[in-house]
């Protein structure tokens, strides 16, 4: 049976020596060795050290991703409005345009002030009696 530990009465500097002479073979191993308290105190600190660089540059490159976020913001809604246009190939618009009676066909064309016609829909009662006044005083029919 092997002894859990070999050579301990010998003073540490010359362990290895008499190790070496008394065995029947030097080899590499790979193996987990624990560490002694003072290693163990030494690596708490430098993950505690490393703890804090680490938030640290995590807050700075916070700062830093929200600075580039407001920039970027106005950049994507540009971007989305440009896309929404050319998937569109037109844009909505508000301006006055001139409304126009077809009284053959009984319907209402509105026109932009190039003249275009931008819409049309079938004429309402109301504006259907409006265009028949309008015509009665058109013709002279009704006395004013």
């Amino acid at each position: 049976m092997l002894d859990s530990e070999l050579a301990k009465n010998v003073p540490l500097e010359d362990r290895a020596q008499v190790l070496e002479d008394s065995c029947d073979a030097v080899e590499d191993v790979t193996y987990s060795k624990p560490f002694t308290p003072e290693e163990l105190a030494l690596k708490r600190e430098q993950l505690t050290d490393a703890s804090i660089k680490i938030a640290d540059i995590e807050e700075e490159k916070k700062q830093v991703m929200d600075g580039y976020k407001e920039q970027l913001k106005p950049l994507q809604t540009q971007k989305e409005e440009a896309i929404k246009a050319l998937r569109d190939k037109s844009q909505t618009v508000t301006e006055k345009c001139y409304k126009f009676f077809d009284e053959d066909t009984k319907t209402v064309g509105f026109y932009n002030k190039e003249g275009n016609l931008v819409n049309s829909r079938p004429a309402f009662k109301q504006e259907l009696q409006k265009t028949i006044f309008s015509a009665m005083r058109k013709n002279g029919t009704e006395d004013n």
